[in-house]
């Protein structure tokens, strides 16, 4: 299948792919290519859950905690799943992964959860395949606080020292996202999916915008309210993330060529300007998205915030993060508080100058911001919806 057959093929997801494939080459062919594909193993798991019930998530859960080894005659789907997670690449650095995130640890907490929230989701929910598929679980556009809950915590313990080793949370709960992203992608073909049309419900390209926006998309914000990374940070902070895109089950093809943020930023042009337009399930999720960060910003103890001041602050921020025109055809309205980001991002700038001058300074910092990262992952004392999902009877 040619991408110029994609590109008719799949008419709700690509525009402008001929100039884009002028521009990109190869990668663009490579991207279209992966519309049509999901994560095989990830979808025999749910398949076979479906078949083993409460028996079969049981040993997941004990599978995912203390490794395939542990268990005795897996069931196949489930231990060719294990067995892909524990073959770890040989490009892992095994002491990084005990140090964790370190340049997403350095930023403070409040304005990575800023630039997460008006940054990140806001551009993942502006893909209208990824919104379409959101609206219609009937799920999000209600429960978006606690989604924007969970997902911070997913993203804080895949950060956190020793998070992606083998067993610990972060570890565990992105295998659990990406069992919940097969999931929603049975239930969808299910249901009837215009496969022809969109392309495979949460398909390779999708997970790969998402992985942009837990890396340029939020650290590229985070540059515009003074809190910018060094060359080798970026460095850093894509090898990180390579790891997290290995156990999503994302294919090597699209960030092992990353290290960072121009090249990540060539990747995002060329699936921001083959997406189509903007849609009302887009603007549906986004509303709610600010709602919810409105609702938390002002729920936190001790909060500076009243709600009509956290939504212009919100409303300032995703007209910068995302530009003026993505933001008016989203319907976030101009904001009084943009006059004040230079502001904030000086102040941002100076304060970070201080706390990089040397390495005590430095780790103090980032000592203290752990302290608040790992507060926040107690927000959720039921467990996240990736958990009770894998929890579920079958």
């Amino acid at each position: 299948m040619s991408a110029r057959d994609l590109d008719v093929g799949f008419s709700g997801r690509l525009v402008n792919f001929e100039a884009a494939r002028a521009r990109h080459g190869e990668k663009a062919d490579f991207m279209a290519r992966m519309l049509a594909v999901g994560d095989p193993l990830a979808d025999a798991v749910i398949a076979e859950l479906d078949s083993l019930g409460q028996a079969g998530r049981q040993l997941l859960n004990a599978g995912l905690t203390d490794g395939l080894d542990s268990l005795k005659d897996p069931p196949p789907a489930i231990a060719a799943l294990l067995r892909q997670l524990e073959t770890v690449p040989e490009w892992v650095d095994r002491e990084a992964l005990v140090q964790g995130d370190v340049v997403s640890q350095s930023i403070p907490p409040l304005w990575s959860n800023l630039a997460f929230s008006a940054g990140s989701l806001v551009h993942t929910y502006s893909s209208p395949a990824i919104a379409r598929l959101l609206v219609q679980t009937g799920q999000l556009s209600t429960m978006a606080r606690r989604r924007l809950l969970e997902t911070g915590i997913w993203r804080i313990q895949s950060i956190l020292p020793g998070g992606l080793v083998r067993g610990a949370p972060g570890y565990v709960q992105t295998v659990q996202v990406r069992l919940l992203h097969a999931r929603m992608r049975a239930t969808a073909l299910k249901r009837g999916w215009e496969h022809e049309r969109w392309g495979v419900p949460i398909n390779q390209t999708d997970v790969a915008r998402t992985w942009l926006d837990f890396t340029i998309v939020p650290f590229r914000a985070l540059a515009q309210v003074g809190l910018a990374i060094t060359e080798e940070q970026q460095e850093s902070l894509y090898r990180h993330w390579w790891y997290v895109g290995h156990l999503l089950g994302l294919d090597e093809g699209f960030f092992l060529p990353l290290h960072n943020h121009d090249e990540a930023e060539a990747l995002l042009e060329l699936v921001d300007s083959t997406t189509t337009p903007l849609d009302e399930n887009t603007r549906i999720l986004t509303m709610a998205l600010l709602d919810a960060n409105v609702d938390e910003l002002c729920a936190v103890p001790g909060s500076p915030f009243t709600r009509p001041v956290a939504r212009e602050l919100l409303n300032a921020l995703t007209r910068l993060f995302q530009g003026d025109e993505v933001a008016d055809a989203l319907g976030v309205p101009p904001s009084p508080v943009m006059s004040l980001l230079p502001l904030f991002a000086g102040g941002n700038a100076e304060t970070r100058r201080w706390q990089v001058r040397t390495p005590d300074a430095a780790e103090q910092a980032r000592a203290e911001n752990l302290a608040v990262y790992r507060e926040w992952t107690s927000l959720a004392p039921d467990g996240t919806e990736y958990q009770k999902h894998i929890r579920a009877a079958g």
